[in-house]
């Protein structure tokens, strides 16, 4: 209902003889009864705007048809070795918990809906009896409050059904880059574990050949304990990368949204490899200061406060107006009624509203406060994330470049001096360790890199680990107050 509806109904309600004509209230139940609910639930705008960033789709799955074809699609990802793409694909598909954010939105719309319609009017009867003397007063009021606030009212639902779009769009990009952390992590985690159990290989083979020399007397109790520990850290360490890997896939697991038959996906061997160059990305925070989905949010939300303080300024004075046809008998029961009206507001005497504006006011500095706090953290949020970036590229670099290399190099120096008999096994089997010790440190530094570039992609969106705010009850509070509902 816009405002020119509103004062045609205003006007019909207060005519000369302050009577409610029937073709008045139907012409009101009409305009208040005309809101209806939109097609996708509002599921359009979170859909394009996470195929945008992420190229991933994303179906709010409200049937039991829909709910099988992603099921099966899901199956359909999870029977091949599963990239990072996929992966997150399952999640966005696959997590309960994502499509159960949706339904805020749900939540949000019939919110809305409720405040583009008129309340129900109000009937009241009063019936007393002496003898044959009755008195009976019967009226139907309606709030005329609301309906001068409704089009504010609607107002701030409307920007409420926003923010829980925007809130949708960010958990469903946060799923993906929770899905895309997990995931490196997953992968090294058991590219680790099996570079772990090299280690506990070449371990045991010493300690073994320790064991076997010190009974022959041509070890030393000292050197066979030196092995004897080599081969104890080795296990313990194995013990501790299985453990992770299995705790790393878990959590993959559960971010996708499997379990049972399904759990039996499939990762690849190792991660990706390091690009060849990363560039550099000055434009950073201006980017994230018109991106990221918190800080529109904000913006909305302290628009909105902001009208909201100027209705509660309009409105200090009379906050509750209701009008409505009545009738009155007095006598006998066969005596006629008596026709007029009934009207009902609140009288300023010990409240003039002062409360209300100054309750609106600090909540509209407190967002002013916490708007520019969340720019100012923006910014540094995004700063770190491509410091980190940078720096867990140049480290992964340098190990692939030089760390590993030289290791191997080494390891080939040793293997020819240990044919010409130079160098012992004990010798030879330490170096193995040493340059599979380098690898397993490479790839945690590449999976580092790649979590990184993760934890940047989604600083560019919002707060990592974060959501997209909702107005805070005190403010829904003092707009639901100001609005009349």
């Amino acid at each position: 209902m816009n405002a020119k509806d509103a004062t045609r109904v205003r006007t019909a309600l207060t005519g000369r003889n302050l009577r409610m004509p029937l073709a008045a209230l139907s012409a009101v139940l009409v305009l208040g009864g005309c809101a209806t609910f939109s097609a996708d639930g509002g599921f359009g705008p979170v859909e394009q705007t996470v195929k945008a960033r992420s190229g991933r789709d994303v179906v709010w799955a409200k049937t039991d048809e829909q709910r099988e074809a992603l099921a099966a699609r899901t199956l359909e990802l999870l029977a091949q070795p599963l990239s990072v793409e996929s992966a997150v694909q399952v999640a966005l598909l696959n997590n309960r918990g994502l499509q159960a954010a949706y339904y805020d939105l749900g939540i949000s719309e019939a919110d809305l809906v409720q405040a583009s319609r008129l309340p129900n009017p109000r009937f009241s009867m009063l019936r007393t009896r002496r003898g044959e003397d009755y008195k009976i007063e019967q009226a139907l009021t309606f709030n005329i409050f609301s309906l001068i606030t409704m089009p504010l009212a609607r107002e701030i639902e409307l920007r409420r059904f926003e923010q829980a779009k925007l809130g949708a769009a960010f958990d469903a990009l946060r799923l993906a880059a929770d899905t895309r952390r997990a995931y490196f992590a997953a992968v090294a985690a058991d590219e680790t574990t099996r570079y772990m159990e090299q280690v506990r290989q070449a371990a045991e083979a010493s300690a073994d050949l320790a064991q076997r020399m010190a009974r022959a007397g041509n070890f030393s109790r000292l050197q066979q304990a030196r092995e004897q520990s080599f081969y104890a850290d080795a296990t313990a360490q194995l013990a501790r990368a299985r453990a992770n890997a299995v705790s790393a896939r878990e959590q993959l697991a559960r971010l996708m949204g499997v379990w049972g038959p399904q759990l039996a996906f499939r990762l690849p061997e190792r991660l990706p490899d390091l690009p060849k160059a990363v560039g550099e990305r000055p434009d950073l925070e201006s980017l994230a200061m018109q991106q990221r989905l918190d800080l529109q949010s904000v913006r909305a939300q302290l628009e909105g406060l902001g009208r909201n303080l100027g209705l509660t300024r309009t409105t200090r004075f009379l906050n509750a107006l209701e009008f409505g046809p009545a009738r009155v008998l007095e006598g006998e029961r066969s005596e006629p009624y008596k026709n007029g009206y009934d009207i009902a507001f609140e009288i300023p005497i010990f409240d003039f509203g002062s409360t209300r504006v100054a309750k609106a006011e600090a909540i509209y500095m407190q967002a002013v406060e916490r708007a520019t706090e969340t720019a100012i953290n923006a910014r540094s949020e995004v700063r770190e994330a491509y410091h980190t970036y940078r720096t867990q590229y140049d480290l992964a670099k340098h190990y692939r470049d030089e760390v590993v290399p030289l290791r191997k190099r080494i390891s080939e120096e040793n293997q020819l001096r240990y044919n010409g008999m130079l160098i012992g096994v004990f010798e030879l089997l330490a170096d193995a360790r040493a340059q599979i010790s380098s690898v397993a440190s490479y790839i945690d530094a590449l999976r580092d890199f790649w979590i990184a570039q993760s934890n940047l992609e989604m600083s560019l969106v919002g707060r990592p680990g974060g959501a997209v705010a909702i107005a805070p009850a005190a403010a829904a509070q003092a707009g639901g107050e100001a609005a009349g509902h």
